[in-house]
């Protein structure tokens, strides 16, 4: 019932992606009356695997988590976090309010053993493929020990998600020792005694974009300008070009040569592509999609989602923290 759109981009999304998916089967979780309009405007939808639970309330966008913990027992994200605390379903992906969603997460299915906040993660496109950025914005403050956290947690869902030995390092305003903040540097410290951890160090924001590390650490505060701000450039990178292209008739006919590049520029480069966050360090699989995010952004959190499910993440997490932490 979140995100900007709602239900009314949500549905369509999940019908898509459930055609796509033979094994798959999902719960909507929200107002039922509404969900089942939805649904009866798709034309092929497999209604045995489509299943509807009612919830009554909704969480705005702009509520307190606090508030949404306490006022609000029947809003279709504790409901549909309680459907995965139960058993009843294998993840949670929703486009609705962060905090409401960390705190309900943390509440309901609560941290693996040794993890002291769930970090948020998503993949970032670079000149080499991917890497993966947390935390995104769910810890704004963080002590060395949970940069720590987030370097295994991160590491081991790279590894989990298909990269081997996966390169880490710690976001800094340089590669030097002497750079950064005390808690980066203490939690270098902790890194580079870690067994198992493929440490390589410092690393610029330039470097993240450079593919120099598959995973790289910072805090919530940090993560979430850097992404916030990689969103926007990449937009305006495609509509700077665009507006050259379309500038005189020599470079319009330059565009028509150039327009499969283009597009496929802006496909590389679109939020949508990469959009979901995962929460890392619950016993349980959620996933924060992009409130903005459109139906192709939906499918990609779901897609996410549906990965971790078939690597069993939390499990793979739980046996390596035992031997990192």
């Amino acid at each position: 019932m979140g995100g900007d759109f709602g239900p009314h981009c949500i549905v369509p999304a999940s019908i898509s992606f459930l055609a796509e998916n033979p094994a798959l089967q999902l719960v909507l979780v929200g107002q039922a009356p509404l969900l089942e309009e939805l649904c009866a405007r798709v034309s092929a939808v497999d209604r045995p695997r489509l299943h509807i639970q009612h919830a009554s309330e909704v969480i705005g966008m702009d509520e307190r988590p606090s508030q949404a913990l306490r006022s609000k027992p029947d809003s279709s994200m504790r409901v549909a976090l309680e459907l995965v605390r139960d058993g009843a379903a294998h993840a949670c992906v929703s486009a609705g309010n962060t905090g409401a969603l960390m705190a309900l997460s943390r509440y309901l299915l609560k941290t693996l053993p040794g993890i002291d906040r769930p970090a948020m993660v998503t993949a970032v496109p670079t000149q080499t493929g991917h890497c993966h950025l947390l935390d995104l914005g769910a810890n704004v403050d963080c002590s060395a020990e949970h940069l720590y956290q987030f370097a295994v947690m991160g590491a081991v869902a790279a590894e989990a998600l298909g990269k081997a030995n996966p390169k880490v390092a710690l976001l800094n305003v340089g590669t030097e020792e002497i750079k950064g903040n005390q808690q980066v540097k203490l939690a270098s410290t902790l890194l580079e005694q870690a067994r198992g951890i493929n440490y390589i160090g410092y690393i610029e924001g330039d470097g993240l974009y450079r593919g120099l590390a598959d995973v790289v650490v910072c805090d919530g505060f940090v993560g979430n300008i850097l992404l916030k701000a990689s969103e926007g450039l990449a937009a305006m990178v495609v509509s700077r070009l665009e507006q050259l292209f379309a500038s005189s008739l020599s470079a319009k006919a330059i565009g028509l040569v150039a327009m499969p590049l283009l597009r496929r520029l802006r496909s590389d480069l679109t939020p949508a592509r990469h959009n979901g966050a995962s929460f890392l360090g619950l016993q349980g699989i959620v996933v924060k999609s992009h409130g903005s995010a459109a139906e192709e952004g939906i499918q990609s959190a779901l897609r996410r989602a549906l990965a971790e499910i078939r690597e069993n993440l939390p499990q793979r997490l739980h046996g390596r923290l035992e031997s990192l932490l």
